[in-house]
Protein backbone atom coordinates (compact mmCIF):
# COMPACT_ATOMS: atom_id res chain seq x y z
CA UNK A 1 0.00 0.00 0.00
CA UNK A 2 1.41 3.63 -1.08
CA UNK A 3 2.25 5.61 2.02
CA UNK A 4 0.44 8.85 1.86
CA UNK A 5 1.96 11.80 -0.80
CA UNK A 6 2.28 14.78 1.11
CA UNK A 7 2.12 16.37 -2.56
CA UNK A 8 -1.10 14.72 -3.66
CA UNK A 9 -2.94 13.84 -0.35
CA UNK A 10 -3.22 16.73 1.30
CA UNK A 11 -6.58 16.72 1.85
CA UNK A 12 -6.92 12.88 2.65
CA UNK A 13 -7.60 12.57 6.72
CA UNK A 14 -4.18 12.15 8.40
CA UNK A 15 -3.78 8.32 9.73
CA UNK A 16 -5.40 7.62 13.46
CA UNK A 17 -1.78 7.40 14.97
CA UNK A 18 -0.42 10.42 13.66
CA UNK A 19 0.67 12.82 16.13
CA UNK A 20 -0.14 16.66 16.27
CA UNK A 21 3.03 18.94 16.94
CA UNK A 22 2.26 21.73 19.39
CA UNK A 23 3.09 24.27 16.43
CA UNK A 24 -0.77 23.15 15.28
CA UNK A 25 -2.35 25.43 17.69
CA UNK A 26 -1.27 28.28 16.01
CA UNK A 27 -4.27 28.54 13.16
CA UNK A 28 -1.90 29.97 10.51
CA UNK A 29 1.58 28.33 11.32
CA UNK A 30 3.23 27.96 7.75
CA UNK A 31 6.32 25.54 8.18
CA UNK A 32 8.12 24.47 5.10
CA UNK A 33 8.17 20.93 6.81
CA UNK A 34 5.19 20.10 8.56
CA UNK A 35 2.30 22.46 7.85
CA UNK A 36 -0.62 21.85 6.23
CA UNK A 37 -1.42 25.26 5.43
CA UNK A 38 1.81 25.64 3.34
CA UNK A 39 1.56 24.66 -0.25
CA UNK A 40 4.64 24.71 -1.27
CA UNK A 41 5.93 22.91 1.67
CA UNK A 42 6.17 18.90 2.42
CA UNK A 43 2.99 18.58 4.56
CA UNK A 44 5.31 15.81 6.30
CA UNK A 45 3.02 14.17 8.96
CA UNK A 46 4.52 12.35 11.99
CA UNK A 47 3.69 8.79 13.79
CA UNK A 48 5.64 7.63 16.69
CA UNK A 49 8.18 4.51 16.14
CA UNK A 50 9.65 2.23 18.35
CA UNK A 51 12.82 4.66 19.01
CA UNK A 52 11.44 8.01 18.72
CA UNK A 53 9.57 9.71 15.99
CA UNK A 54 9.20 9.20 12.20
CA UNK A 55 7.64 10.62 9.30
CA UNK A 56 6.72 8.85 5.97
CA UNK A 57 7.08 10.67 2.46
CA UNK A 58 7.29 10.70 -0.91
CA UNK A 59 8.12 14.00 -3.15
CA UNK A 60 7.15 14.70 -6.91
CA UNK A 61 9.30 16.67 -9.42
CA UNK A 62 9.11 19.92 -8.09
CA UNK A 63 11.46 18.80 -5.40
CA UNK A 64 14.20 17.20 -8.04
CA UNK A 65 17.76 18.28 -8.16
CA UNK A 66 19.10 15.67 -11.06
CA UNK A 67 16.31 14.66 -13.34
CA UNK A 68 14.50 12.04 -11.47
CA UNK A 69 16.48 12.31 -8.03
CA UNK A 70 15.37 14.28 -4.82
CA UNK A 71 17.59 17.53 -4.23
CA UNK A 72 19.79 16.84 -1.42
CA UNK A 73 19.11 19.55 0.61
CA UNK A 74 16.17 18.60 1.12
CA UNK A 75 16.71 15.50 2.89
CA UNK A 76 18.79 17.45 5.15
CA UNK A 77 15.62 19.42 5.89
CA UNK A 78 13.46 16.52 6.22
CA UNK A 79 15.94 15.14 9.01
CA UNK A 80 16.29 18.25 11.01
CA UNK A 81 12.42 18.73 10.90
CA UNK A 82 11.96 15.32 12.64
CA UNK A 83 14.53 15.71 15.20
CA UNK A 84 13.29 18.67 15.65
CA UNK A 85 9.95 17.67 16.53
CA UNK A 86 10.70 14.75 18.51
CA UNK A 87 12.10 17.36 20.66
CA UNK A 88 9.17 19.47 21.02
CA UNK A 89 7.60 16.51 21.93
CA UNK A 90 9.60 14.43 23.86
CA UNK A 91 11.12 17.86 25.98
CA UNK A 92 8.24 19.67 26.15
CA UNK A 93 10.79 22.83 24.45
CA UNK A 94 11.26 24.51 21.16
CA UNK A 95 14.69 24.46 20.25
CA UNK A 96 17.15 25.99 16.99
CA UNK A 97 19.16 23.70 15.35
CA UNK A 98 23.04 24.49 16.61
CA UNK A 99 24.72 22.28 13.86
CA UNK A 100 23.76 19.67 11.34
CA UNK A 101 25.97 17.00 9.48
CA UNK A 102 24.10 14.89 7.04
CA UNK A 103 25.79 11.43 5.32
CA UNK A 104 24.04 10.39 2.01
CA UNK A 105 24.73 7.25 1.36
CA UNK A 106 22.79 6.45 -2.06
CA UNK A 107 20.13 8.85 -4.14
CA UNK A 108 16.61 9.34 -3.32
CA UNK A 109 14.12 8.63 -6.20
CA UNK A 110 11.10 10.94 -6.97
CA UNK A 111 8.25 9.65 -6.52
CA UNK A 112 9.31 6.73 -4.22
CA UNK A 113 8.43 6.18 -0.59
CA UNK A 114 10.89 6.71 2.34
CA UNK A 115 10.74 7.34 5.88
CA UNK A 116 12.90 9.26 8.14
CA UNK A 117 13.38 8.04 11.63
CA UNK A 118 14.49 10.34 14.31
CA UNK A 119 15.85 9.35 17.70
CA UNK A 120 17.40 11.51 20.91
CA UNK A 121 21.06 11.23 21.86
CA UNK A 122 23.36 12.76 24.53
CA UNK A 123 22.80 16.04 25.98
CA UNK A 124 25.62 18.49 26.21
CA UNK A 125 26.09 22.21 27.68
CA UNK A 126 22.62 23.01 27.09
CA UNK A 127 22.34 21.62 23.77
CA UNK A 128 20.26 18.58 22.84
CA UNK A 129 21.82 16.01 20.54
CA UNK A 130 19.99 14.11 18.04
CA UNK A 131 19.78 11.72 14.96
CA UNK A 132 17.96 10.79 12.18
CA UNK A 133 17.84 8.11 9.35
CA UNK A 134 16.58 7.83 6.24
CA UNK A 135 15.11 4.36 4.93
CA UNK A 136 13.89 2.91 1.57
CA UNK A 137 11.00 1.20 1.17
CA UNK A 138 12.99 -2.35 2.11
CA UNK A 139 14.34 -0.72 5.06
CA UNK A 140 17.46 0.13 3.30
CA UNK A 141 19.72 3.15 4.92
CA UNK A 142 19.77 6.03 2.14
CA UNK A 143 20.87 8.88 4.53
CA UNK A 144 22.13 9.51 8.13
CA UNK A 145 22.12 13.15 10.01
CA UNK A 146 22.77 14.28 13.40
CA UNK A 147 22.33 17.13 15.27
CA UNK A 148 22.75 19.98 17.76
CA UNK A 149 19.87 21.72 18.77
CA UNK A 150 19.96 24.93 21.61
CA UNK A 151 16.22 24.67 23.65
CA UNK A 152 14.88 28.51 24.05
CA UNK A 153 12.25 29.96 25.86
CA UNK A 154 9.14 31.60 23.32
CA UNK A 155 9.45 35.02 25.34
CA UNK A 156 13.45 35.52 24.84
CA UNK A 157 13.06 34.71 20.82
CA UNK A 158 9.57 37.16 20.79
CA UNK A 159 11.54 39.87 19.09
CA UNK A 160 12.30 36.94 16.50
CA UNK A 161 8.98 35.48 16.00
CA UNK A 162 6.03 36.49 14.36
CA UNK A 163 3.53 35.23 16.59
CA UNK A 164 1.44 37.76 17.94
CA UNK A 165 0.49 37.00 22.03
CA UNK A 166 -2.01 34.85 21.41
CA UNK A 167 -0.49 32.25 19.65
CA UNK A 168 2.40 32.42 22.07
CA UNK A 169 0.02 31.87 24.96
CA UNK A 170 -1.34 29.27 22.49
CA UNK A 171 1.96 27.41 22.01
CA UNK A 172 3.18 27.60 25.79
CA UNK A 173 -0.05 25.84 26.79
CA UNK A 174 0.60 23.32 24.21
CA UNK A 175 3.85 22.87 25.38
CA UNK A 176 3.05 22.55 28.50
CA UNK A 177 0.96 19.73 27.95
CA UNK A 178 3.19 16.53 27.85
CA UNK A 179 2.26 14.45 25.35
CA UNK A 180 0.98 10.75 26.05
CA UNK A 181 3.29 8.96 23.60
CA UNK A 182 6.49 10.74 24.68
CA UNK A 183 5.27 11.25 28.73
CA UNK A 184 8.25 9.78 31.38
CA UNK A 185 5.28 8.03 33.11
CA UNK A 186 3.96 6.22 29.91
CA UNK A 187 3.53 2.10 30.68
CA UNK A 188 7.16 0.57 30.65
CA UNK A 189 8.31 -0.04 27.48
CA UNK A 190 6.27 2.11 25.52
CA UNK A 191 8.49 5.75 26.33
CA UNK A 192 10.79 5.50 23.09
CA UNK A 193 13.33 7.58 25.38
CA UNK A 194 13.72 5.50 28.33
CA UNK A 195 14.68 2.17 25.48
CA UNK A 196 17.06 5.30 24.37
CA UNK A 197 18.68 5.63 28.12
CA UNK A 198 17.41 9.24 27.31
CA UNK A 199 15.51 10.77 30.44
CA UNK A 200 13.21 14.17 30.05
Amino acid sequence: MRSPDPMTDRAAAPPADTISVPWSVVPDYHCFGCSPHNSSGLGLRFTRHADGLQARFRLDHRFESYPGVVHGGLIGVICDEVMGNLIVLARQVPAFTVSQRTRFLTPLLIGRDYRCVATLSTDKAGTIGAAADILDQDDGLCASSSAVYRPFALTDVRHQLTLGDADVARLEHALSIPDAHFAPDAPPGSNPLHRNGVHP
